[in-house]
């Protein structure tokens, strides 16, 4: 059982954490340190920025994350807040809003809390960066983005987000790093990215509890 606020000891040797070479723009780790970007940026570069995870999306981490999406496993948190926190030193100095993908409504009430967005204020108090915890919502519930390719997962969500009309003052000109808990393909957040840009952001990074290591469908 992880003790209040922490993780259970098992876990912590099976987590791999990110570290260099990763892809200047994703974030996906790279073969060779002499190479800048992966392929799938230099063909088609990300609506985003800077997307960075603080560990790899495998067997050692699932569990984790799962419990964390499905089984009210909030008491690790603070813990894995300050691991993205690490992973964001780059760009997270000089931000304005932390802005965490939203759930659907529908999603939101059966689930009772949208993980993303405990992760943004977890991040918020050990960063100092501000929090808008509502600063996007999602227009219609979209099927699991798990099994789809690269291209189907853009159609998946294609047109799924909106920013919130109360804080589109607040996103004019500022600096947005988007907060979710999987990054594969990055298509949710390419997506989300381009309607705070329309809305007026200036950039729109984004930082991520886990990342798969090869782009393509969800493990």
């Amino acid at each position: 059982m992880a003790p209040p606020g922490g993780l259970c000891p098992d876990c912590w040797p099976m987590v791999r954490f990110l570290t260099n070479p990763l892809c200047e723009r994703c974030g996906i780790p790279l073969e060779l340190s002499a190479q800048e970007l992966c392929n799938d940026c230099l063909v088609e570069p990300p609506t985003y920025r800077t997307a960075r995870s603080a560990v790899v999306y495998d067997d050692g981490s699932r569990d984790l994350v799962l419990r964390l999406k499905h089984a009210d496993a909030l008491s690790g948190v603070p813990v894995l807040a300050r691991w993205m926190q690490r992973a964001g030193a780059e760009i997270l100095p000089g931000a304005d809003w932390l802005i965490p993908v939203p759930l659907h409504w529908s999603r939101l009430f059966h689930r009772r809390y949208n993980q993303s967005a405990e992760l943004t204020r977890a991040i918020a108090r050990v960063s100092g960066a501000a929090a808008l915890p509502d600063g996007l919502c999602r227009t219609r519930q979209t099927p699991s983005q798990g099994g789809l390719t690269r291209s189907k997962r853009r159609s998946n969500v294609r047109d799924a987000f909106q920013v919130s009309a109360r804080h589109l003052d607040k996103l004019r000109g500022a600096r947005i790093i988007l907060i979710d808990d999987v990054m594969t393909t990055g298509a949710t957040l390419d997506a989300c990215a381009a309607v705070l840009l329309d809305a007026g952001a200036e950039t729109v990074d984004a930082l991520c509890l886990a990342r798969v290591e090869q782009n393509g469908t969800h493990p």
